[in-house]
């Protein structure tokens, strides 16, 4: 049977002490980066393994994250976020640390019930996945806990969060959609749902105002009430040319909608979505879409939340990643009618 291997094998190997090992690995001054690298590919070449326990008791430090995520963002048909949850438990445990998921209850969440794994000392920091009730969030900063927020942001700069750059994805997508002669232009999604995808919605907006294109009332259409429940969406009595939806699960379902009564797209009218989740390829045809950097905004905010456990007092503001536009055969190009431009 193999033996287990140690930093001391590790040392041999390269000729370094155990001492050297030891910052390398858990990231401390003294090693260049060259050699620091050279450590953890030998590391992980020979099965070496973390020994959390070990280190936790001697550092005061359980090596856990929580991350929470309220239980409006967790039906069966909403899997953006679990799909999160999935890349961030696997760049936490890259950085030797381990998720610990809790679905905030409705309920908890209204009465202002912190996790029990906050009360049982049983993480170092939380993550906040998905906006939750400002009054929550208030009484949460209120811990000193360190605490990252995650695809969303508040009115409090002091918070450091991770976002997709929802604005200029959205910006983006719009005039994609102007520069292929759409003029009529609706988009679809509750503004007030969180703050991005009101930042979806003034990425929309702008694009529509720089190309001085008015958007009428009943082409703002809302896809949820104000608690996050999915409502029936109300199509204009004039049908656009196109729409602009806030995910791509809204636009599957859009889609649906028209094809039910008979529109054809994108041959009657264009649907763009955001995300480039699942729902993305499920309509048909294949939506054209924002691709939201998941794996990059998980190593951004594993990043600053290990680094907020070894110093509270450390800052980072609000941190962008950016997305890129993913090309299918749900735009019509109204320039050249018989193309479908992907």
């Amino acid at each position: 049977m193999k033996q287990n291997v140690t930093m001391r094998d590790i040392a041999d190997k390269l000729g370094v002490s155990v001492v050297t090992v030891s910052k390398a690995i858990n990231d401390k001054d003294g090693v260049s980066d060259e050699l620091r690298k050279k450590v953890k590919t030998i590391a992980e070449e020979t099965g070496y393994r973390f020994n959390a326990l070990a280190k936790s008791m001697k550092e005061g430090l359980s090596y856990n994250i929580g991350i929470i995520v309220s239980e409006r963002f967790t039906d069966i048909t909403q899997t953006f976020y679990m799909q999160f949850y999935q890349v961030l438990a696997k760049v936490l445990d890259e950085n030797h640390y381990s998720g610990i998921l809790h679905i905030l209850s409705l309920e908890d969440e209204d009465q202002l019930v912190l996790p029990r794994i906050y009360h049982e000392r049983k993480v170092d920091a939380f993550i906040i996945l998905g906006q939750l009730d400002h009054r929550y969030l208030d009484m949460f900063l209120e811990t000193d806990t360190p605490l990252v927020f995650l695809d969303f942001y508040t009115d409090c700069p002091d918070v450091d969060c991770v976002i997709m750059d929802n604005f200029y994805g959205m910006y983006d997508l719009t005039n994609y959609l102007v520069k292929r002669g759409h003029q009529d232009i609706a988009y679809v999604g509750n503004i007030h749902s969180t703050s991005s995808i009101l930042d979806r919605y003034l990425g929309y907006y702008k694009s529509m105002l720089e190309h001085g294109i008015p958007v009428p009332n009943d082409y703002v259409i809302s896809d949820r009430d104000d608690q996050g429940q999915f409502i029936d969406l109300q199509l204009p009595e004039q049908i656009p040319t196109a729409f602009v939806c806030i995910c791509d699960q809204i636009a599957y379902h859009l889609v649906t909608l028209l094809q039910k009564k008979g529109y054809r797209v994108p041959e009657d009218c264009s649907v763009v979505g955001f995300d480039n989740g699942i729902f993305a390829t499920l309509t048909e045809p294949g939506l054209t879409t924002v691709e939201v950097n998941i794996t990059e905004m998980a190593k951004s905010v594993v990043s600053l939340i290990v680094k907020k456990v070894k110093n509270p007092n450390i800052s980072y503001g609000r941190v962008t990643v950016k997305g890129k536009i993913i090309y299918r055969n749900s735009v019509k190009d109204l320039h050249n009618p018989e193309t479908i431009t992907v």
